[in-house]
């Protein structure tokens, strides 16, 4: 096990076991995120880049701004990321219409062809996350974790 990995388990066992549950998703988070970012080195690609690779193999084409929100990542970061993309030949921008400051971001053949590469990676860290886990937890903390974000946008809205 890695430091870091002993390190959030010691700290949920036996230092803070009644922590709030945001720590412990966070936590959770970030050893996915670790886990993932091992695998990614092998193709040189930083998990920042997973990141908005994964929201153009679903949907390509989108502005910086779209890229920037289904990534969960801030503008700035998103510009950094897509100039390093563009560089490595994983993407091309493009403007779109009569819009000459917006930039849309499409993906390359070569971008493209990292989808089968990458995604069975992610798909072999979920596997191994969910390892000893009944499917029927894996369902229900599915529903729990989608009701949070659901309670939570419901908040948001109340409070704009």
């Amino acid at each position: 096990m890695a430091n870091e990995t002993e390190i959030i388990l010691n700290h949920w066992k036996d230092g803070s076991p009644d922590d709030r549950i945001a720590h412990l998703i966070k936590d959770a988070t970030r050893s996915l995120v670790r886990s993932l970012q091992n695998k990614l080195k092998e193709y040189g690609v930083p998990f920042s880049q997973w990141s908005i690779l994964r929201v153009l193999w679903t949907k390509d084409g989108l502005s910086q701004r779209e890229l920037s929100s289904m990534a969960g990542i801030t503008e700035a970061t998103t510009a950094n990321v897509v100039r390093q993309m563009e560089i490595k030949g994983y993407i091309s921008r493009r403007h779109m219409g009569k819009n000459k400051r917006k930039r849309h971001v499409f993906l390359t053949v070569k971008g493209k062809k990292l989808e089968i590469k990458l995604v069975p990676l992610a798909e072999e860290v979920n596997k191994i996350a969910r390892k000893n886990i009944d499917q029927n937890e894996i369902k229900t903390l599915r529903n729990c974790l989608l009701t949070m974000i659901e309670n939570l946008g419901s908040e948001e809205k109340l409070t704009k």
